[in-house]
């Protein structure tokens, strides 16, 4: 851990954050060095932070030593330019264990995912969160998502609680339930925007003070993904519209077909683009061809921008 719970935190606050597909070889295995060279080309932008093994990383399907040789490489690589952001989960058990390696091999913070598939009550949340919060030093991101949204209140008690708990990204887009968290809360946190393609609400977003947001389509179109980032904090309504109308709504609309495409369709990007990351992890499905070439179009079209 190279960067303060206080640094991870403006981090995250502002400036584009960067989530890579992980790297699988033919034989779906974890490919060290093309996820490396990956790595590598990222940073090589500007974002401010790096987080693996997330939800576009596919940490859903990978087991922990899997997991240790992905946090241990992206430390090496990012050597300290960045936070490096890991995730953990589960139970609290397994999430517990994937933030004693995520510490172990230096990464500066964790993104909390939800429990495993039962339906949660509040109290239960905050006790879950809690327990992985304090079985670790480094940072804590709470995923707000899934089976495991937080209310206004609970979110307050669970910041109150515990001081490594410096985040809360938003995987629902409900901005009225969001906006009760951030002025229940207020900057004790900082907020990230994390619905699937989070730049087709940024600027609901931005409207309730949430600055930054994760980017997907950054893995294989970042120079667009950096261009209407910088439009959106400067104001610039005119970029930001035309971008949205002529790559976002196609993409969602195209990413709508199948459950599964908010990742299968970054990692099939990354192959248009030369930079081949494998195909996805079964429950996922890979596009079809049709829906690929439907995805070259949009690529090119971004590099118009």
């Amino acid at each position: 851990m190279k960067f303060s719970h206080a640094q991870v935190k403006q981090a995250i606050s502002d400036g584009l954050l960067s989530f890579p597909v992980t790297d699988f070889d033919a034989e779906g295995r974890f490919d060290a060095e093309s996820y490396r060279a990956r790595l590598e080309w990222f940073i090589s932008h500007e974002i401010s932070a790096v987080f693996v093994a997330g939800g576009t990383g596919e940490f859903f399907s990978l087991s922990l030593e899997e997991f240790r040789e992905i946090v241990r490489l992206a430390v090496e690589v990012v050597d300290g330019k960045l936070p490096v952001i890991a995730s953990a989960g589960l139970s609290v058990a397994t999430g517990a264990e994937f933030a004693r390696i995520a510490e172990e091999e230096g990464a500066d913070g964790i993104l909390l995912m939800p429990p495993y598939l039962t339906e949660c009550p509040q109290d239960g949340l905050v006790e879950y969160a809690s327990r992985i919060c304090q079985s670790t030093s480094v940072s804590v991101i709470y995923y707000n998502r899934g089976n495991g949204v937080l209310n206004a209140q609970s979110a307050k008690r669970l910041a109150d609680a515990n001081p490594n708990l410096v985040g809360l990204k938003d995987g629902k887009g409900d901005m009225q339930a969001l906006n009760r968290v951030i002025k229940t809360v207020g900057d004790r946190l900082a907020y990230v925007g994390g619905v699937p393609t989070a730049e087709i609400i940024a600027e609901a977003y931005l409207a309730v003070g949430v600055n930054t947001y994760s980017s997907a389509v950054f893995n294989f179109v970042p120079d667009m993904a950096v261009t209407f980032y910088k439009a959106l904090r400067a104001g610039d309504s005119d970029t930001v519209r035309k971008i949205s109308r002529e790559f976002f709504l196609p993409f969602v609309a195209l990413r709508d077909h199948k459950a599964g495409y908010a990742v299968s369709l970054i990692k099939a990007g990354t192959d248009l683009i030369g930079r081949p990351s494998g195909a996805v992890r079964a429950p996922l499905e890979m596009p079809s061809d049709e829906e690929r070439k439907q995805l070259e179009q949009l690529i090119e079209r971004a590099r118009s921008f």
